[in-house]
């Protein structure tokens, strides 16, 4: 932490030096970038420099609660144990700060919803996290925006991909990727018999061109007639576009814009999230420093979570939290599960820098 801090401030003090010459002045993109990363260089500057302060002020009031003046004296005593505290609040606002942060955090998420086990149940569950995903993006003021379906003949959906983009879209919802389950009796049961049935939930860091590079002999374009449903919902010019990554097989399908462009715009900025995940994930796996600061490897194949409506109760697997009050937290009101899920990390993060 002691080293981490050090380079902190020695990188900011640099970077104003080299502000401050007129030959990166002129240069417009530099600039930019050096004022970027001060940006972020910034909050662990202004807490360390409030600690300072915050340390002096405490060092001089200790050594006037010693003064010969016994008036003096009394009132330094007075103010010491304000000032104590003060101090180690700071001193842990600025060791928090030094955590490393996902440099992801801050990108729009690309969002893909799958029923899994359970058929026509599945998919109407994997509608039901949708709306619950797109009623907390409302909430959050943020923008979502439909990549691509498959709906499901009962309702729901077979597939749903979508972009949300917002102020830490990605940071907020990362925690979601996973397998969510489902305990309920199913619309279509005449018994009342209880079914089990999941989802799958993958979140990716939305990836810019700057992130990843696709040349165009490694991608295969299909065009073709968009799926719907019938008369005049049918698009009779050919638009919906399927890409095909050939040196990884990644196959990423838009239809659901009406312009062939804005199909492969979409499809283009799922395959480089699909391919920046896992460019990230073999990176990681070869270093050996799978994100071990994160709740749970968020891989699709971990269960993260259950909604037991015969209990009205959410159980997250990977915290040990439970939670009641489901249709509350259908309608969007997840901010509690995420919040505590960030704060675990957080605090795993905070152990792993410490050891």
């Amino acid at each position: 932490m002691a080293d981490r801090l050090q380079f902190i401030l020695e990188r900011n003090s640099e970077i104003e030096d080299l502000l401050a010459m007129s030959d990166v002045v002129s240069n417009v993109e530099r600039v930019n970038q050096l004022a970027k990363e001060r940006a972020e260089l910034q909050p662990v500057v202004i807490i360390h420099q409030k600690l300072q302060e915050a340390q002096r002020v405490l060092s001089e009031t200790q050594t006037l609660s010693s003064d010969g003046d016994r008036e003096i004296a009394e009132m330094a005593n007075l103010e010491l144990p304000d000032l104590l505290q003060k101090v180690e609040s700071l001193q842990s606002e600025l060791t928090y700060a030094l955590v490393p942060v996902d440099p992801n955090d801050k990108k729009n998420a690309i969002v893909e919803i799958r029923g899994a086990t359970g058929g026509d149940e599945a998919a109407i569950f994997a509608g039901d996290l949708y709306r619950m995903y797109a009623r907390f993006a409302q909430k959050s003021n943020w923008k979502i925006d439909v990549v691509n379906t498959s709906e499901s003949e009962q309702g729901g959906f077979k597939e749903i991909i979508f972009e949300v983009s917002g102020q830490d879209a990605y940071k907020y919802l990362k925690h979601e990727s996973g397998v969510h389950r489902v305990q309920r009796v199913p619309a279509t049961e005449t018994q009342g018999r209880i079914h089990t049935s999941t989802a799958t939930v993958a979140v990716l860091p939305e990836a810019e061109e700057v992130d990843i590079e696709i040349k165009d002999n490694e991608l295969r374009i299909d065009i073709f007639h968009s799926g719907g449903a019938g008369g005049q919902n049918v698009n009779k010019v050919a638009t919906a576009v399927r890409l095909v990554h050939l040196p990884t097989g990644i196959v990423v399908t838009c239809q659901d814009e009406r312009s062939q462009l804005k199909n492969k715009t979409k499809a283009m900025t799922v395959l480089r999230s699909r391919l920046l995940e896992k460019e990230t994930r073999e990176a990681s796996e070869q270093t050996g420093a799978l994100r071990k600061s994160q709740v749970g490897k968020g891989e699709r194949s971990e269960k993260v979570r259950t909604y037991n409506f015969p209990q009205d109760r959410l159980t997250d697997h990977r915290i040990g939290l439970t939670m009641h009050g489901l249709d509350g937290i259908l309608a969007g009101e997840i901010d509690g599960i995420i919040e505590t899920l960030i704060q675990k990390e957080l605090a795993r993060a905070l152990e792993e820098s410490s050891l």
